[in-house]
């Protein structure tokens, strides 16, 4: 990893333990993301973004284990390998723990949960210790940020972005819920 990319992780994961939002890319667009546990975090991205809470928002890891706390894992028990398969883009909808706040379920009894391949947010997981909010970088409504240009133009120029490259992926990913089959979003 070079010294630009070091320096942008470690200020990424220093303001995402100030619970401040930040930018990041992902497989296919710019992403949004905070700290998942922290209600004051989750409000200035709901702010940012001009989005509704009872949205809900997608938990993205770089391992099973960090989604662990937020899930009912013995209720996925028979499809936790889906879960776990790497060649597939999929968000999965799973049972929500109790003490999950609605800010990151919404109205819902799910969470949105997906276990990265993207080595940037693989790595910015792993340091943080623990899964982060993941949407799409724009404001609720536009289209999402494809680069740090778009990014810096929407959100100002000292947003703190994790410098780096988008995946390859053309579209977000698609979502699932994990028990039932049904597509949510294609």
């Amino acid at each position: 990893m070079n010294k630009s990319l070091l320096f942008s992780l470690k200020n990424c994961i220093k303001k995402l333990h100030q619970n401040e939002v930040i930018a990041y890319p992902t497989e296919s667009v710019f992403g949004l993301g905070c700290n998942p546990d922290s209600e004051i975090a989750v409000k200035k991205l709901l702010f940012i973004k001009n989005r509704n809470i009872n949205k809900g928002f997608i938990l993205i890891s770089y391992h099973y284990n960090q989604l662990i706390p937020y899930i009912i894992e013995k209720k996925i028990l028979k499809k936790k390998h889906l879960l776990l398969n790497k060649k597939k883009f999929f968000t999965y909808l799973v049972p929500a723990h109790s003490k999950v706040p609605i800010w990151l379920t919404g109205n819902s009894k799910l969470i949105a949960v997906r276990i990265t391949q993207h080595k940037l947010i693989k790595n910015l997981c792993l340091y943080f210790n623990k899964p982060i909010i993941s949407t799409s970088a724009n404001i609720s409504g536009e289209k999402p940020c494809k680069n740090i240009k778009q990014v810096k133009k929407i959100f100002g120029k000292n947003f703190p972005i994790l410098n780096g490259f988008l995946g390859n992926k053309k579209k977000p990913s698609k979502i699932i819920n994990l028990l039932t089959g049904e597509i949510v979003r294609d």
